[in-house]
């Protein structure tokens, strides 16, 4: 799949056309006038409360200048993803073995656990006990792990009493 839309995957695509209509200063009613769609059916396609159809998503795609079956992709990858959760297949780490305060600032249930990959070891390694490690290691794999630790970086420099003293 292309890279650009690898990011907005699972994400409503009424909350990416809220922010393409922002981005362009276009009103909501405007725009629903423009591609003739009442502007209630739009409101509620970017509030998540209806699907986007592929002819509206033409029709969205079209006026906004983007590539072809951009929405219809996008509201498809969203549908897969709801369906995904719906049935559980979500592919997660043991999570019975991870403390939640560690992701304290996050919603634990809402983690994407493939997309946030690298957060998600660097907070585990930063944090985390050795049973939580272990768990991280074993669901991403050793030699994923190693390389996103080894881009971590020392946020401050050791103290002056552990730095050598120059003659």
């Amino acid at each position: 799949m292309e890279k650009w839309i690898e990011k907005y995957r699972g994400i409503n695509p009424g909350v990416i056309l809220d922010r393409e209509l922002k981005k362009k200063k276009l009103k909501q009613t405007a725009f629903a006038r423009d591609i003739k769609l009442p502007a209630q059916t739009l409101n509620a396609i970017i509030k998540g409360k209806r699907k986007m159809t592929p002819e509206v998503a033409f029709k969205i795609d079209n006026a906004l200048g983007l590539e072809e079956s951009t929405m219809a992709i996008l509201q498809a990858m969203y549908d897969t993803t709801l369906v995904k959760h719906k049935i559980g297949i979500i592919n997660h780490p043991d999570i019975s073995r991870l403390r939640r305060i560690l992701f304290w600032d996050t919603d634990f249930d809402k983690i994407d656990w493939q997309r946030q990959k690298n957060a998600v070891i660097r907070r585990v390694w930063e944090r985390g006990n050795e049973d939580e490690k272990k768990e991280i290691q074993r669901f991403y794999g050793i030699d994923s792990t190693y390389a996103v630790i080894n881009e971590i970086k020392p946020t401050r420099p050791d103290p002056s009493f552990l730095r050598k003293k120059s003659s």
